[in-house]
This record gives C-alpha cells, structure tokens and sequence, in this order.
C-alpha cells in the first residue's frame, strides 16, 4: 500500500498502446492513492476538459481526416487546456493527478508511429507545459499480437485503434526507447501477464514514489 505523504500534489501517469488495460489499471491506481489517504483527481488526455473532450471526439471519430501535424497541434492544445484548468491547480491544492496518457503519448504516437520530428514534440512540450513533468510514469506493454487479440473483441473501434500493425509496432517502440532513457521516472509494466501480477507491480511502483 502507498504510504501518505502530505503538501504538494504528484503527478502519474499511466501509458500503453491500445488493448494493454490502461482502464482498468487506471481505476487501481487512483483507488491504491485513495486508500493511501490522498486526494485524487482522475482524468485523461486528449480531455479532461470540455475543449479537450470536444478535441478528443475529433481526434477519434474514425470519419477524421487529420493530417500528422494537425493531430499533433490538436493534442497540444488539448493538453493546454487541461494543465491550466485541471493539472496544475489540482498539484498546488495538493491533490494527486492520474491522468491517462501525456506528452509521452505524442512522442510515441505522433513521434514514433506518425513519424513527426522530436524536435517539433519537444519544442511544444516546453511552450505548453514548461518544468511540469509526472513523478510516476506506468508504461503498461505488451507484445503487438496480444494488444490485437483484445482490440478484436471490442464493437467498435475509433481512428488510432483502425491503424495498422506497422504503426503500433513503430508507437510501442517509441514507448520503450521513451522509458529506456529515463528509467527513473518510467516504469514498464509486463500486462501480458494475469491482472494480480500487473496490479502488484503497479503498487511496488506507486510506493517508490508515496513515501
């Protein structure tokens, strides 16, 4: 279980291609804080606010025609948007934020599987949000095959679920050279594994970082 530490608010997030059970873990993640005696505001990206959401409906409608620059100054000002009304005042109340998905997901998804130069991700990364960075990152991975196997099981799916194996494999790529450079603050996370074991490797994460 987390530990209870009081004042300035951290900041976690959660990241992963599609099908690796950001959602659920998402949920654990937040409630491990609660029980933890913290204060925790869940939200999400694209989103969190009503400009974000209305971005984020666009930038998943499979009907979307959006080029790779668009999409990714979409998510920039989506994620502008949600810093200023959402992140950061949550942080300065000394609330805890855990948020799905965050720049990382630009430089894997508008980096790596669009193939937009870091260069342009990072100069808007320090126009947008300045020093913010997570404290905790959870990189939850799994091998492309089985990432397809529980996309397939879904009704529907939006723009980026529609995207080839060649894009993911180019975005779950991006992900892991992300969190080979900074392993400090990126933590991967097996999910091909049974929930009970990716749950306690989330919790020895969180502990590293709430004490």
């Amino acid at each position: 279980m987390v530990t209870d530490s009081r004042g300035q608010g951290r900041f976690v997030t959660v990241e992963g291609i599609e099908g690796v059970g950001k959602s659920t873990n998402l949920g654990f993640v937040a409630n491990e804080l609660r029980r933890a005696g913290h204060t925790v505001v869940e939200t999400r990206e694209p989103g969190g606010t009503t400009l974000g959401e209305r971005i984020r409906d666009l930038l998943l409608s499979p009907d979307s025609r959006i080029c790779p620059l668009a999409e990714l100054l979409l998510v920039f000002a989506a994620r502008a948007a949600h810093i200023e009304e959402v992140i950061r005042p949550a942080l300065s109340s000394g609330k805890w934020v855990v948020c799905d998905r965050f720049t990382d997901a630009s430089r894997a998804y508008q980096g790596g599987g669009r193939g937009l130069p870091a260069e342009a991700i990072d100069a808007l990364a320090r126009v947008v949000q300045g020093e913010l960075r997570p404290d905790l990152t959870l990189l939850l991975d799994a091998p492309l095959a089985i990432s397809a196997e529980r996309q397939a099981a879904r009704d529907s799916r939006d723009r980026f679920e529609q995207e080839s194996a060649d894009f993911f494999r180019r975005v779950r790529q991006a992900y892991l050279d992300l969190a080979a450079r900074e392993p400090g603050r990126i933590r991967v996370i097996n999910a091909a594994r049974p929930l009970g074991e990716v749950q306690d490797d989330i919790r020895r994460a969180l502990e590293s970082i709430g004490r």
